[in-house]
C-alpha cells in the first residue's frame, strides 16, 4: 500500500445546518419501540388469518365435489350418490439419475463456491474481475456462434429458421455484445473503483460470517410460516356446500358448488398476510445486514464486536419490529402497484392518452418512494429511530455531506452479476462435458447443464443481495462519519470519497485511481 496523506473532512461552517442536527451514531443502548400501531397491526391480521384458518379446517365440508351429488326432484335439493370413485394416477415418468446427481451436487457445492468468491473478492478483487470481464463478452459470444453453426447443420433447425433470420440474429447479438464493450470500456474508471469497493465489503462480510447462515435461517423461517397459511388456503375452499341451480329455461337443474361468502375475504386476508410478511422479512434480513456491520464499521480499530449479529437480530424483531413491519407493508404495496402497472403496459386495450398519464404518474410516484426508501433501513437499523424519521433524517445527512440518496455505485452491483454469470456458466460447462463422458444422454445433457447452471446462478445471486446490502450500509455509515468529522475506517474514506454524487457526475481525472493499490 502507497503512503497517502491523511484524509482531512471539511469542517462544518458556523453558518452550516448540520449544526443544527445532533449527531449520529450507532445506538447501543436499550431502543425504544418504535412504529408500533404498523406493529399491532400485522400482529392483528396474522392472528386472523390463522384463527380463520383453523376455523376453515374444522368446518370444511368433506363432501365438496358436486360431480358426486344429482338433483332430486322429490326433495328438491341435491343428494349423494354414493359413487364409489376410483381414482387412476399415472404413473409419474422416472426422473433422470443424472439430473438428480447433478442438482444434489450443485446444491452442495454452491456453498463452497460462495464462500471461496467471498475469499477471492477480500484478497484478489482486482485479478477476479479483470480476470472475468473477458469471459462476459466471450461466454455470449461462443454460444452465439455455437448456436448459429448448429441451427446450420441441423435439417430440422435450418428448415424452421431459414438462413437470413438467422444471419440478422447473429448480427443483433454481435452489436449487443458490441455494446456492453464499449460500456464497460467507457466505465473503465467507475469499474477500477468499484473493485476496491468490493474488496471492503467482502472484508466487512467475513468479518461478519455468521450472517451468511443466519440469513437463510430467517428465509426457512418465512417459509415455515407461510406453510400453514397455505394449508389453510386450501381448507378454506372446502368451505361451503353442494345446491341446486337451475339450468334454463327448460326447468333441468343441476348441483354446483357454492362456497360461505366468508372465504373470498379470507382469500384477500391470507393473500395480503403472505405479502406483507415476506416483503416484512426482506426488510428484516436488510436490518440485520445493516445493524451487523454498522457494529463492525464503528467499532474501534484492532477490535471486533462480539454478539453483534444476535443484538441486531433482537433490535430487529424487537423494539425496531414495527419499524420492519411498515417498511414491509411499504415495499410490498409498492411491488403490487408496480406488478400492476407493467402488466397494463403489456396489455393492447391499456393504449389511450388516459392511461398513458396514469402510468406517467404512477411511475413518478414509484420512483419517488424508491428516492425515500433508499437506505432507510440501513439507517433505522443503525440508529433504532423510526421509518419516517429515519427516512428523512437519511435524505438530511445525505444532503448536508453532498452524497446522493440513490446512488452508490450501480457498476460494483453489476459487476457482481456479471461474476457469478460467468462462475455459473463455466460450471455448467464443466457439468455438460462430465455428463458427456460418464453418461449416456443426448441433448437431455444441455437441459441438465441449463437447470444446473440456474440453480448455481441463484444461490449465488442470494449471496450477492448480502453483499449489495453490505455496500449500501457501508455507504451509510461513511455518511455518518464525514457528518461528525470522524474517520472510524480509514480505507472506507479513502474509497468512498471517489464515489460520483450523482450518475451524471464523474470523478476529476486526478483522482479516479484510488490510493489503495
Amino acid at each position: 500500500m502507497e503512503e497517502s496523506e491523511p484524509l482531512l473532512l471539511p469542517a462544518p461552517s458556523d453558518n452550516d445546518s448540520s449544526s443544527n442536527y445532533a449527531p449520529i451514531s450507532y445506538t447501543h443502548s436499550p431502543r425504544p419501540l418504535r412504529d408500533l400501531p404498523f406493529l399491532v397491526l400485522f400482529l392483528l391480521l396474522s392472528l386472523s388469518t390463522f384463527a380463520l384458518g383453523i376455523f376453515s379446517i374444522v368446518r370444511h365440508n368433506p363432501n365438496h365435489s358436486s360431480s358426486s351429488f344429482t338433483y332430486d326432484f322429490n326433495s328438491s335439493s341435491c343428494i349423494s350418490t354414493h359413487l364409489s370413485t376410483n381414482y387412476s394416477f399415472l404413473k409419474s415418468a422416472n426422473l433422470n439419475k443424472n439430473l438428480i446427481w447433478t442438482l444434489v451436487t450443485t446444491a452442495l457445492l454452491s456453498v463452497p463456491i460462495a464462500f471461496l468468491l467471498l475469499s477471492l473478492l477480500r484478497r484478489f478483487a482486482a485479478q477476479l474481475v479483470y480476470a472475468t470481464l473477458p469471459f462476459l463478452v466471450l461466454i455470449p459470444l461462443s454460444l452465439d456462434a455455437y448456436w448459429f453453426v448448429a441451427c446450420t447443420i441441423s435439417p430440422s433447425c435450418s428448415r424452421s429458421f431459414p438462413l437470413p433470420y438467422r444471419v440478422l440474429l447473429l448480427v443483433f447479438l454481435l452489436l449487443l455484445l458490441a455494446l456492453l464493450l464499449w460500456i464497460l470500456l467507457a466505465n473503465w474508471h467507475r469499474v477500477r473503483l468499484s473493485v476496491h469497493i468490493l474488496r471492503v465489503s467482502a472484508a466487512a462480510l467475513a468479518d461478519n460470517l455468521p450472517l451468511l447462515a443466519v440469513l437463510p435461517a430467517l428465509a426457512l423461517g418465512l417459509l415455515l410460516y407461510l406453510g400453514p397459511v397455505i394449508v389453510f388456503l386450501v381448507y378454506a375452499r372446502l368451505n361451503g356446500r353442494v345446491v341446486p341451480k337451475h339450468k334454463g329455461s327448460d326447468g333441468e337443474y343441476y348441483c354446483e358448488w357454492k362456497e360461505e361468502r366468508w372465504v373470498p375475504a379470507y382469500y384477500a386476508l391470507a393473500v395480503i398476510v403472505m405479502i406483507w410478511s415476506s416483503a416484512a422479512m426482506v426488510e428484516a434480513q436488510v436490518y440485520v445486514i445493516s445493524g451487523t456491520v454498522a457494529q463492525w464499521y464503528f467499532a474501534m480499530e484492532g477490535t471486533k464486536p462480539s454478539r453483534s449479529v444476535r443484538t441486531s437480530l433482537r433490535n430487529a424483531f424487537g423494539p425496531s419490529f414495527g419499524t420492519v413491519c411498515f417498511s414491509g407493508m411499504l415495499v410490498g404495496a409498492i411491488r403490487v402497484v408496480r406488478a400492476i402497472v407493467d402488466s397494463t403496459k403489456r396489455e393492447e386495450s391499456a393504449g389511450g392518452f388516459v392511461n398513458l398519464i396514469l402510468r406517467c404518474c404512477a411511475n413518478f410516484f414509484l420512483s419517488a418512494f424508491d428516492f425515500v426508501n433508499k437506505f432507510t433501513i440501513n439507517f433505522a437499523a443503525i440508529t433504532g429511530e423510526a421509518y419516517c424519521s429515519s427516512a428523512k433524517m437519511t435524505y438530511e445527512l445525505l444532503k448536508r455531506n453532498l452524497l446522493s440518496a440513490v446512488f452508490v455505485e450501480t457498476v460494483s452491483t453489476r459487476i457482481l452479476v456479471g461474476i457469478i454469470f460467468v462462475i455459473s456458466a463455466l460450471y455448467a460447462v464443466a457439468d455438460c462435458a462430465i455428463l458427456k463422458a460418464v453418461s449416456a444422454l443426448g441433448s437431455e445433457i444441455y437441459l441438465v447443464a441449463a437447470i444446473a447452471w440456474l440453480l448455481l446462478f441463484v444461490v449465488l445471486a442470494y449471496f450477492v443481495h448480502v453483499l449489495d446490502n453490505v455496500i449500501d450500509t457501508i455507504y451509510v455509515c461513511y455518511a455518518i462519519d464525514r457528518d461528525k468529522g470522524e474517520v472510524c475506517k480509514q480505507e472506507v474514506h479513502e474509497i468512498y470519497s471517489m464515489l460520483p454524487i450523482s450518475r451524471n457526475h464523474s470523478p476529476p481525472l486526478s483522482d479516479r485511481t484510488p490510493v489503495i493499490v
